[in-house]
């Protein structure tokens, strides 16, 4: 088999992946939207058809919606305004720089959003052709029909979900603190120098933007979730992911700290080794156990597409127990520690403090206390911001109930008589 033969196989195994799919129907939204325009337009190269397509079919349905409508509001506020200036002053520097001034001031009032600078554009465009009236509406024409294919697209081709890359992104954070997790563990028997343990402490300080990277891939996936008609628990999918990756968070911080309490026992020690054998022993086993735990808990709340969520449940379960036995040991080998070195007995303390609290916002109670309270704020959320369709929701509920009840009851009265 040739190269371009592998190639083309992989390519086309990768057919379903979200990033392929939206390329295609960005691609094909923006060419029926061109040649759309061609008949409809009088513009010989109606380009703003296809770029509006372009721009709508985003990578998920709510976003597509959202942003379909903003751009629509530039579009046409831009042309009425360039519309409104040709009648009355036409082009010149200064009529130029006032009306796109004005441009992005109105794009504000009309709630644009990130499309604002398109007002001004919209209007520069129009204003600088000779036949501003026909320019100004074939300009809108085209932009009406490019969001109309778009969602006619998103429509008709529902844009992909992107959970499995928002999981992927969680996992690979996991794996990241794990392995840091691991590194701080077997070296807490060495003699470590500050230069080294500061080293440990910036790579979990750079956690903080593996974390900001995994928000962006957590928010596509809540959007792609959002009205999408092939996912049925949107809601609760999307806040498994939010809680898990806000846990992860939290720990992440907590490893930070642990890093930054280390490095000040490196300073203190010296040439000394951190840790004598026997706590070093204890140590390494509790983070040992607490970088299993982390990863564990990636795999549960990723769950609904990598799936074993029992056998990732049950692991999480038992490291998390074996490390507290470790944290348990650990904490009767330091006072020892503390009678060698009573001036670092607030660092022995804050190292267990601190692992108490990754174990304590790793565990399955801990999850489902903070998932129920989410689930909780949502509903309550959702009562306040529809109270009609809420009522009509609980009157439903109520007249399905009673009807099951006169059904029931009818049904033994008839089984009696017979």
């Amino acid at each position: 088999m040739t190269h371009a033969t592998a190639r083309l196989l992989h390519l086309v195994r990768r057919y379903r992946e979200p990033a392929v799919v939206q390329a295609v129907r960005s691609t094909a939204a923006a060419v029926v939207s061109y040649v759309i325009a061609l008949r409809l337009s009088s513009e010989p190269a109606p380009l703003t058809a296809p770029l509006t397509a372009l721009l709508v079919v985003q990578v998920t349905l709510y976003t597509t919606l959202t942003t379909g409508i903003r751009r629509v509001n530039a579009v046409v506020a831009g042309v009425l305004l360039a519309i409104g200036f040709s009648a009355l002053v036409g082009l010149t520097w200064w009529s130029l720089g006032l009306i796109i001034l004005a441009s992005l001031v109105v794009g504000r009032v009309v709630k644009a959003g990130e499309f604002v600078p398109e007002v001004a554009i919209s209007a520069m465009l129009v204003l600088g052709v000779t036949r501003v009236a026909d320019t100004a509406w074939d300009r809108v024409l085209e932009t009406l029909i490019g969001a109309a294919v778009g969602l006619a697209f998103n429509a008709l081709f529902v844009p992909p979900v992107w959970v499995g890359p928002a999981s992927e992104a969680i996992t690979d954070l996991a794996a990241r603190m794990r392995t840091l997790l691991l590194h701080i563990g077997e070296e807490s028997g060495d003699t470590v120098t500050v230069e080294k343990a500061a080293a440990r402490l910036h790579e979990a300080r750079r956690l903080d933007n593996d974390i900001a990277e995994v928000d962006g891939a957590l928010r596509q996936a809540e959007d792609s979730l959002r009205l999408n008609p092939r996912v049925r628990e949107g809601l609760l999918f999307r806040l498994v992911l939010r809680t898990g990756l806000d846990t992860l968070e939290i720990c992440a911080v907590v490893l930070r700290v642990s890093c930054r309490t280390l490095t000040d026992l490196a300073r203190a020690r010296g040439d000394e080794p951190l840790f004598p054998p026997k706590v070093a022993l204890a140590l390494n086993d509790l983070y040992r156990h607490t970088a299993i735990a982390v990863e564990s808990f990636a795999q549960l709340i990723t769950a609904q597409v990598s799936a074993n969520a029992e056998a990732a449940e049950s692991r999480l379960s038992e490291e998390l127990a074996t490390a507290r036995r470790s944290r348990a040991r650990l904490a009767a080998l330091l006072p020892e520690e503390m009678d060698r070195h009573p001036g670092q007995w607030q660092l022995y303390g804050a190292l267990l403090a601190e692992a108490d609290r990754v174990l304590d916002e790793l565990s399955v109670d801990k999850r489902s206390e903070r998932l129920m309270e989410e689930l909780d704020r949502h509903a309550r959320a959702r009562r306040e911001r529809y109270p009609r369709l809420h009522r009509l929701a609980r009157r439903a509920r109520r007249a399905r109930t009673l009807a099951r009840s006169r059904s029931g009851s009818g049904s033994e009265s008839g089984g009696g008589s017979r």
